[in-house]
């Protein structure tokens, strides 16, 4: 493997970790932002360890960890990919720095940002299409937000804002340029365990989002709503997890942790974790080929009801004067609600003038005029 010399450096606490993870078996690893991060309306500068559950995502963070990666990949043979996250105040700025420093995946979600940490809807949609027209150039996998919906709404009763996200989701990004292949379509395992048919219910939205997005490669969250703090019940369920991933063919399948919700996992934690993956997929990895439920089943019938259900709900949508912004405000995903002229940085949006130019969209978009 042919990877670039990046002379001396210097790594901070955290690679260890992730290189760690990569010799574990892990193909991608995410660093996570210092929380409240996506609220600061500048990005730190050098290379830092600060921050609260996670460390500030700067340009010689992105630096570094890519080349402690590189070394890793260097070491197994094989290449390890990098993501962190594209989102908040900042979505453009951290684009074209994630971009710049060679990383592969980035979380970009569209309505993330306006559900989650109260940025202005407006401000939202202008910051995400600009910052996935540097993630098309730059070759970058987007992993969209659908799975935090199910954190604050119930994961049967809102399943079908689940696909609608989806869709939206995909019409946007593939507005900015972005390929099937480089999208990582959110959803999540987060049914209540106690539901009964609880795990053909997960299979079912599952194959649902697999056979409405067959070229992209989905993004798909472990449980963690319902993990109790009992390590051998939620090493159970993230066992379920990662063969509902087999079976329906997920692309990008996160690893779940026994110790989620309940403490930052030991790294012991994660190699249990990890093995949990490698054993499922090493023995049921093919299933997908097998796994054809009959039409007219449970499981066909579930995902024809969910279907129906965002089929209704985009037509609502569509009927609507204000469509998209109105929905948002109605607290349509994730039951939030967020107004249009309400949340954080709605005063860096201006109105472009019908003479406007700017070079740099001209040169994303692939025009000269």
């Amino acid at each position: 493997m042919d990877l670039p010399d990046r002379g001396h450096r210097r790594h901070p606490r955290g690679h260890p970790q992730a290189q760690a993870a990569a010799r574990a078996g892990a193909d991608v690893i995410a660093v996570i932002r210092s929380t409240g991060q996506s609220l600061l309306d500048y990005v730190p500068e050098g290379a830092t360890r600060t921050g609260y559950a996670g460390t500030y995502a700067t340009q010689e963070n992105f630096r570094l960890m890519r080349a402690a990666l590189d070394d890793v990949s260097a070491e197994l043979g094989r290449y390890v990919r990098l993501t962190n996250y594209a989102s908040g105040l900042c979505m453009p700025e951290i684009a074209v720095l994630a971009g710049l420093e060679r990383l592969d995946m980035m979380l970009n979600d569209a309505m993330y940002g306006i559900l989650f940490r109260d940025i202005n809807p407006r401000r939202t949609f202008v910051d995400q299409r600009f910052s996935r027209m540097v993630h098309a150039r730059a070759g970058i996998i987007i992993n969209t937000g659908e799975d935090n919906y199910l954190t604050t709404a119930d994961a049967v009763d809102e399943a079908h804002t689940v696909t609608v996200s989806q869709l939206l989701n995909e019409t946007l990004a593939k507005e900015a340029g972005l390929e099937d292949w480089q999208l990582g379509l959110g959803h999540a395992f987060e049914i209540d365990p106690d539901v009964p048919e609880s795990f053909r219910l997960e299979l079912a939205h599952a194959l649902l989002a697999r056979n409405l997005f067959p070229d992209a490669p989905l993004k798909w969250m472990p449980p963690t709503k319902h993990m109790t703090g009992d390590v051998f019940r939620g090493y159970l369920l993230d066992g379920f997890f990662n063969l509902a991933g087999a079976l329906t063919g997920q692309g990008i399948l996160l690893v779940g942790m026994m110790t989620e919700a309940v403490v930052t996992p030991w790294l012991s934690d994660r190699d249990l974790a990890l093995r949990n993956v490698r054993y499922v997929l090493n023995s049921a990895g093919n299933l997908a080929e097998d796994f054809a439920p009959p039409p007219g089943g449970f499981i066909d019938k579930r995902a024809h009801t969910v279907l129906t259900e965002a089929v209704a709900l985009l037509e609502r949508i569509a009927d609507h004067p204000d469509g998209l912004i109105q929905a948002i405000a109605d607290g349509t995903f994730g039951i939030t609600k967020r107004p249009a002229d309400g949340g954080k940085g709605l005063d860096g949006v201006v109105v472009t003038g019908p003479d406007a130019y700017n070079p740099a969209l001209q040169l994303l978009e692939g025009s000269d005029a």
